[in-house]
């Protein structure tokens, strides 16, 4: 007989109809806000599979507005994003996307763009049961389900990055609770995600993603 959690029966606290396409959806928009820079003056919301056939009729629409006001799945004013985001000035479009077979069916690709640099971008997957995973951040394959606090670097293969960033975790303290490496065969650049049992000092972000031999070096709290 198979245990399901209680979790797994009742689903998450939100607002409805659909954990997938609400909860889910308000999670990944969430989440995006805090993985790109701050300044965009305008989002894009390339909605793929059945995302994209349902979108309405299920609120992913609001959901994921809301979730890039910074509401919770759980929060009433989902149910109004519209109106909200009308009122602060977030300007915001809906399209539909064929990311391709190897993409969750409740996916969608979030699209900031800036006054002033190139845009940036989100993958997320709506996994089930107000559940999300990103899993591409600006062209980079990752797997973050933003249950701790994780940092992302990107950089040229090169010995040594894995234990000057595990080294500097563990001996302030820290947890690591899953550190995870994928390699570009084509450009030899590897990406590190390590996820953390809490959040980063200010000395210890310096320290980390400052150094000069990262590409591309973010951090996402928890």
């Amino acid at each position: 007989m198979t245990d399901y959690s209680a979790f797994e029966v009742m689903g998450p606290i939100m607002v409805g109809p659909s954990s997938s396409h609400t909860a889910g959806a308000c999670k990944i928009a969430n989440v995006a806000v805090d993985i790109v820079s701050e300044g965009f003056n305008k989002v894009e919301f390339q909605l793929h599979g059945s995302f994209a056939h349902t979108y309405k009729g299920h609120g992913t629409d609001r959901a994921l507005v809301g979730g890039i006001l910074g509401f919770e799945p759980d929060d009433d004013r989902i149910k109004t994003s519209f109106e909200i985001a009308e009122e602060s000035g977030l300007n915001y479009i809906f399209t539909t996307i064929n990311l391709g077979e190897n993409y969750h069916p409740n996916s969608v690709k979030i699209i900031f763009s800036y006054p002033d640099r190139d845009e940036e971008y989100v993958i997320g997957s709506s996994i089930g049961g107000g559940a999300m995973k990103i899993v591409n951040i600006n062209g980079i394959a990752i797997e973050f389900k933003g249950d701790y606090s994780t940092i992302l670097l990107e950089y040229p293969e090169q010995r040594g990055v894995i234990s000057y960033v595990s080294s500097l975790l563990t001996g302030n303290d820290y947890n690591i609770e899953s550190l995870n490496t994928k390699k570009n065969k084509l450009t030899n650049v590897v990406t590190l995600t390590v996820e953390i049992d809490k959040p980063l000092t200010d000395s210890l972000k310096s320290a980390i993603l400052g150094v000069e031999r990262f590409i591309t070096a973010k951090y996402v709290e928890v």
